[in-house]
């Protein structure tokens, strides 16, 4: 098994361009099923998600064709609805091809997905769109999705799930009549997703609100879509300038992506600038908790869109370890995230875990190297962060998380000065 080996307590510097949304590309490659013409996809990130839904793409008769520069050609000829087992356990987003399978061939065999062991992760949401729109599921062993022809229905989803939301505006794009989808997502790259399948010739209203309403088609035309960047992975690398005391400048990042977390960050003292869609945080910030009115511990708190990104909860954890003054870090979203913190602790951060939700850091602490190991994609990159700016040497294990989200980070990283190798 790869690790990652570091020597931290060095500033980096430098520029680092953010990779394409791995949460927008996910679900587009899936939605590349939704018609028999070529789709083109760009900048599409070099990671191992992505590896694995093109896997799941061809196993269900599709192509999937590099043309270089990070640019994808996609064909679906469809020939199995059944997603591999193998695949569909090492990530969740093999459940994104529920939709394209139902709308396209009217049935879609799915194993149950794995992915980010981060707590509860319920399909329901899934399940009571789909048969909304007229599907029936059968979940004795695999969940076994069929549909003779999908039909338009109003829809309100039990919570605003990003996979569900986008599942049912893939199904319903397709369906016979209008459906309204309320509650539904609306992170960026939800919004990423219905462009590109109204560039592919879908009607789709309220894109980036909570209430969509999609008129059916009776077919969709192939694209030329380009995704959009990865604010999580801005978003962390924001996280690692400020716990290093770097000064980075962050390209390709659209300010408006940014706006949930210059709120939080700011409550840690953390600010950049933007120079078009480049991000620049300076070296010198003044990392100290701004405390609420009356002087009371102020709360960084997660939420689904435009609150701030529940990914970001590990890298603001982190970051809080050193920054003077105290903050609670309240993840409410999933019941197992903060676990990780047990290693911060190790490392010498003065951190309380009041509950599997929230955690009380206090700062800033000086860091020393451990032995650490990624639980997830987030929280290894927040290990990582931890370890640059940390004194000594740090091993990270099971990077292969790391990597699912995050692209060539170790030659990324060391063009900014880290000192880290992958072994």
């Amino acid at each position: 098994m790869n690790q990652y080996t570091i020597e931290g307590g060095t500033p980096l510097n430098g520029t680092i361009k953010a990779s394409g949304n791995k949460n927008a590309a996910l679900p587009c490659i899936a939605a590349a099923l939704l018609t028999d013409e070529a789709v083109i996809l760009r900048n599409i990130p070099e990671i191992e998600d992505v590896r694995v839904m093109f896997e799941v793409f061809r196993a269900l008769g599709g192509t999937a064709d590099p043309l270089g520069g990070r640019t994808w050609r996609l064909s679906a000829d469809i020939k199995s609805c059944t997603v591999p087992e193998e695949a569909a356990e090492k990530i969740r987003a093999s459940i994104l091809f529920a939709g394209p399978l139902l709308a396209r061939a009217g049935r879609a065999v799915m194993p149950p997905p794995g992915g980010d062991v981060i707590g509860r992760r319920r399909l329901d949401t899934h399940f009571l769109a789909l048969t909304e729109l007229g599907a029936q599921v059968d979940m004795r062993d695999s969940f076994v999705f069929t549909a003779g022809k999908l039909r338009g229905a109003d829809v309100f989803l039990d919570e605003a799930s990003v996979t569900a939301t986008e599942n049912a505006v893939m199904a319903a794009v397709l369906a016979e009549g209008d459906t309204v989808l309320s509650n539904a997502a609306s992170e960026p790259h939800v919004q990423d997703l219905c462009k590109m399948l109204t560039a592919m010739g879908a009607s789709i209203e309220g894109t980036g609100s909570n209430r969509l309403v999609i008129h059916g088609r009776n077919r969709l035309a192939g694209c030329d879509y380009t995704i959009g960047a990865d604010y999580m992975e801005a978003g962390s690398f924001i996280g690692l300038a400020a716990a290093t005391r770097s000064g980075l400048r962050i390209e390709g990042v659209l300010p408006e992506d940014m706006r949930p977390a210059r709120v939080a960050f700011g409550k840690l003292g953390i600010t950049w600038e933007h120079e078009g869609k480049t991000l620049c945080v300076p070296q010198y910030l003044p990392l100290k908790v701004n405390h609420d009115l009356g002087g009371m511990i102020p709360k960084i708190d997660d939420a689904p869109w435009p609150g701030f990104p529940p990914d970001l909860t590990s890298i603001a954890t982190v970051v809080a370890t050193q920054v003077e003054g105290a903050v609670l870090i309240h993840e409410k979203m999933f019941e197992s995230r903060m676990f990780f913190v047990d290693m911060l602790i190790g490392m010498g951060g003065r951190i309380v875990l009041c509950d599997p939700h929230r955690a009380v850091v206090s700062g800033p602490a000086r860091l020393h190297g451990a032995e650490l190991r990624s639980p997830d994609v987030r929280a290894g990159m927040a290990m990582v962060i931890a370890a640059l700016c940390a004194e000594g040497k740090s091993v990270i294990s099971n990077v292969y998380q790391i990597e699912r989200g995050y692209e060539c980070l170790v030659e990324r990283l060391s063009l900014l000065g880290a000192n880290i190798k992958r072994e």
